[in-house]
């Protein structure tokens, strides 16, 4: 796509923010990078236009793990996406959030690598989306020993990570307890 269509974009996507950080009230101020540099050790993860959030209510974008963060990112995609090709991006990221969850990503598919060498059973995470499988799909990717596959559907989908040559059955994802549900005992 070319640049003054990317730029026609990150306009779009600023008029839109305008309006919803007004209206909503929030403190904060937001950057819109079209194009943005590769962060170190995320050459998977190149967005290409990058909303960066600062400013006293950037706390309430990541907390429950950004789940504000990540609603405005989907209301502006729903936006804006037909601007761009299916293969750009858009990337919302406040106080740091977005690194700290690849960091985080990487480091789980680490220690699921090391359990599945050591027990010979394969691994399955909790469900989530599809950018974060990608980032532990590309961490484990030079991994000859391993395999990874993404199963099951809808909001059920997660990853597993296999021995290389394991046939058997797919184990179901850990059960995970959704914010504000009750457990009955």
């Amino acid at each position: 796509m070319a640049i003054e269509e990317k730029i026609a974009a990150a306009k779009q996507i600023n008029e839109l923010l305008n309006k919803i950080v007004r209206l909503g009230g929030f403190r904060v101020k937001y950057r819109i990078t079209v194009d943005p540099p590769v962060s170190e050790g995320a050459e998977w993860d190149k967005p290409t236009i990058l909303v960066d959030f600062s400013g006293p209510d950037s706390s309430l974008l990541v907390a429950r793990g950004g789940e504000l963060l990540h609603a405005l990112e989907m209301i502006t995609v729903e936006s804006v996406g037909d601007m761009l090709d299916e293969h750009e991006r858009i990337s919302f990221d406040a106080i740091g959030f977005r690194q700290a969850r690849i960091d985080e990503l990487v480091a789980s598919a680490n220690f699921a690598a090391e359990k599945v060498r050591n027990t010979g059973r394969p691994y399955a995470f909790s469900p989530m989306n599809s950018r974060e499988r990608r980032v532990v799909h590309l961490a484990l990717r030079d991994v000859e020993d391993l395999r990874t596959e993404s199963e099951g559907e809808g909001p059920a989908r997660h990853l597993v990570v296999y021995p290389r040559n394991y046939k058997g059955k797919a184990p179901a994802p850990p059960a995970v307890a959704r914010p504000g549900s009750r457990h009955r005992r």
